[in-house]
């Protein structure tokens, strides 16, 4: 299983609370969202590959969508996570969004990636999820990454510094006060990076009743 596979992965679990064992992983209900009302990833389909072979590996039921009509009551309950991965834009009605928050309450979790944070800017409940919008972001590169969660079940796997190569996103602004930073980019190891010393890119926080889990790794298609 690949870096990136093994992140997601870990974060879906741990989204609603469970342990990493197969009874966890078999109960997993996942809904995959990935409208875009802006910036389209082709990588979206990559991502689409990859939970279509997390669900053959991990035994979870995964279904995708880009309807927005489906962020409705009867349907969210049926799902333990809910991933927008790489959307964009404003892709939530107001009552689609009230059905969103209204599920969160129940528990429900959330997982993040990548164009997450560039989605609804227009709605705080869900800048406050996420944790933080995105801002801007240099060419693709490599660049080192530290991992400050070294004991997490989502780091664990990774060694205190890992080089790769993304689009590496700045934020608006530094979430760290609100959310626990699973790993930082170091700005001196590329060009572009606008945060400083402290550039959180992967975190996860308690919010809403729920969990949710951001990544801002998952621009390119062998990210997948």
């Amino acid at each position: 299983m690949s870096e990136i596979r093994r992140i997601v992965a870990t974060m879906a679990l741990l989204a609603v609370g469970a342990g990493c064992g197969d009874d966890s992983e078999s109960a997993l209900d996942v809904l995959v969202f990935s409208k875009t009302a802006g910036y389209r990833h082709d990588s979206i389909a990559d991502g689409t590959r990859m939970f279509q072979a997390l669900e053959e590996e991990a035994e979870w039921a995964v279904e995708f969508t880009e309807d927005a009509t489906m962020f409705s009551p009867a349907y969210l309950g049926r799902f333990d996570v809910v991933v927008f991965m790489n959307t964009s834009g404003d892709v939530l009605d107001d009552a689609e969004q009230l059905a969103f928050e209204d599920w969160m309450t129940t528990g429900g979790g959330f997982v993040g990636i990548h164009a997450a944070s560039d989605t609804e800017y227009d709605w705080p409940w869900y800048g406050e999820l996420v944790g933080a919008y995105f801002d801007s972001h240099p060419q693709i590169q490599d660049a080192e990454l530290v991992v400050e969660a070294n004991e997490h079940p989502a780091t664990a796997h990774l060694g205190a510094r890992w080089v790769r190569t993304d689009e590496w996103y700045n934020f608006r602004d530094n979430p760290r006060a609100t959310v626990e930073v699973l790993m930082t980019l170091d700005e001196t190891s590329y060009e572009g990076g606008e945060m400083g010393a402290d550039h959180p890119i992967a975190w996860h926080h308690a919010f809403g009743g729920g969990r949710s889990f951001y990544t801002a790794l998952g621009h390119t298609a062998e990210s997948y």
